[in-house]
């Protein structure tokens, strides 16, 4: 770029992005309705149950939450990054927890589980994961979003600074899909953690048919297969090839692709090298809210992480996409000071940041 230099484009497309992107406002910002008037709450549970910490940490927001829902259908949204390893992924308990609640007010007759997987076959890593036991208890489909029809976004590549195709989900996209992301508590060794809104951006963006991606874990060596030649998975394409477009592309994407309610599932979070070579860590918490950006600032904050540090979440906020000041947010069930545990970072955290600097 000679007289647009690559630090001029960061600063002004970031602003820029949210105009191009915020092409569906009803979807943009319909998560928000209550919160505008009433400010962000976020409810946090902690127990022995999954099941029972989603369900308890969902009702204080039951009637607007049902509201909210009206005729639309409910999208359960789990993060199953990898197809067979089940720390990386969103328990099935936690489902049901969900399903739990959402029976209780009477929004079970129009609800999918659709997941688009980023290593393999996702309808396989619902069978390992238990998914399909949910069928027998509750009128609900398992949908793999990799066989359903796409839209067509755009990211930025820090090589070229051009805008790269992605196919991302249509049922994530549409307005009439009432979107939950149901999320682990987890570290990332790219953007410092993944919760609610990281499950829903580089979960919508689909793949081929065919294509694999598996753990460099090598006690999954032998599950290991080559993807079909020709194949793709457009979530690669978010990274941008560097840390400045990875947490830029996500910020741009979230005024679309978010959660219009958030439940994130601590009781047995990630830390260390996640997103799927972390550690485990007990800490028993559940959190919900109607505001994605409010209870993601919350979980961090209960990770014993400086928020300063996550880049997109800080972009998102400069956006007004969510509350992320504290001060602000309403915490309703547990006492958040009594349930923070410091988690472990990314080995590579220190280089992470590098967001925070201008890119020259």
């Amino acid at each position: 770029m000679s007289s647009y230099s690559r630090r001029s484009f960061l600063k002004t497309s970031l602003i820029g992005g949210v105009a191009i992107t915020c092409i569906n406002p009803d979807k943009a910002f319909s998560s928000l309705t209550d919160q505008d008037i009433q400010g962000s709450s976020v409810s946090i549970t902690s127990g022995n149950d999954r099941a029972d910490m989603a369900f308890r940490a969902l009702q204080p927001f039951a009637k607007q939450i049902k509201r909210a829902i009206g005729n639309r259908r409910v999208v359960l949204k789990p993060n199953n990054v990898l197809i067979y390893v089940p720390l990386a992924c969103t328990h099935v308990d936690t489902l049901e927890g969900v399903l739990e609640f959402l029976k209780s007010i009477n929004k079970l007759n129009n609800v999918i589980i659709a997941e688009s997987s980023a290593s393999g076959s996702t309808l396989e890593g619902f069978d390992n994961y238990g998914y399909y036991r949910l069928l027998s208890k509750y009128p609900v489909s398992l949908v793999d979003l990799d066989d359903e029809p796409f839209e067509i976004m755009h990211v930025i590549d820090e090589k070229d600074f051009r805008p790269h195709l992605i196919r991302v989900s249509r049922i994530i996209l549409d307005p009439d899909s009432f979107i939950v992301s149901v999320a682990r508590m987890k570290t990332h060794n790219s953007v410092g953690v993944s919760l609610s809104l990281k499950n829903i951006v580089v979960g919508a963006p689909v793949k081929d048919k065919g294509f694999t991606l598996y753990s460099e874990d090598k006690r999954f060596s032998s599950r290991a297969k080559e993807s079909k030649p020709g194949t793709r998975s457009y979530k690669r394409l978010i990274h941008g090839s560097g840390i400045h477009a990875t947490n830029y592309n996500i910020a741009q994407l979230a005024c679309q692709l978010h959660p219009d309610l958030a439940v994130i599932d601590g009781y047995e979070g990630m830390e260390g090298n996640g997103p799927t070579l972390g550690t485990a860590i007990d800490h028993r918490v559940c959190i919900a809210s109607q505001d994605w950006l409010a209870a993601d600032r919350v979980g961090i904050e209960l990770m014993g992480i400086d928020f300063s540090k996550i880049g997109y979440l800080n972009h998102c906020s400069q956006m007004g996409l969510g509350v992320a000041d504290l001060s602000k947010i309403k915490i309703t069930g547990e006492t958040l000071k009594d349930h923070i545990k410091q988690y472990k970072l990314p080995d590579n955290f220190d280089r992470q940041i590098v967001w925070m600097n201008p890119k020259s």
